[in-house]
């Protein structure tokens, strides 16, 4: 359904810490630089950073949230413990299992640099 999701920051070099040592738990590479901006690829789809282009401040999107697909409750664990050690701040409910109706998901939240909420999801075969 997507091409691309890309989220906008305030200091690019922060931002390209954070989420090469964030994405890099999940195997996805370092960003790649195009200009004011950082593309990263995988099979799936591409995840973008950003200077705002209008010379703007970036800001997050109040109840937005972004969401990266973990293979195993050991990668979410470890991509929450990268964007904290990377100048993340937790958010929500600590890692874990969470449980709707007749589904279940091991999720973990936080914020990245600028506010925006982001999320690792695991989905465990039934």
């Amino acid at each position: 359904m997507f091409s691309h999701v890309m989220v906008g920051v305030n200091d690019l070099e922060v931002s390209k810490k954070f989420y090469d040592a964030l994405l890099g738990t999940l195997g996805i590479g370092p960003g790649l630089a195009n200009k004011s901006r950082h593309f990263y690829r995988s099979p799936t789809g591409t995840f973008g950073i950003t200077t705002p282009i209008n010379g703007e401040p970036a800001t997050h999107g109040n109840g937005s949230t972004i969401g990266f697909t973990a293979a195993s409750p050991e990668q979410v664990d470890a991509f929450h413990a990268a964007g904290v050690a990377n100048g993340g701040t937790p958010c929500e409910d600590p890692p874990g299992f969470r449980e709707g109706g007749a589904v279940k998901l091991y999720l973990a939240y936080l914020r990245d640099p600028d506010g925006n909420k982001i999320c690792a999801l695991h989905r465990p075969a039934k």
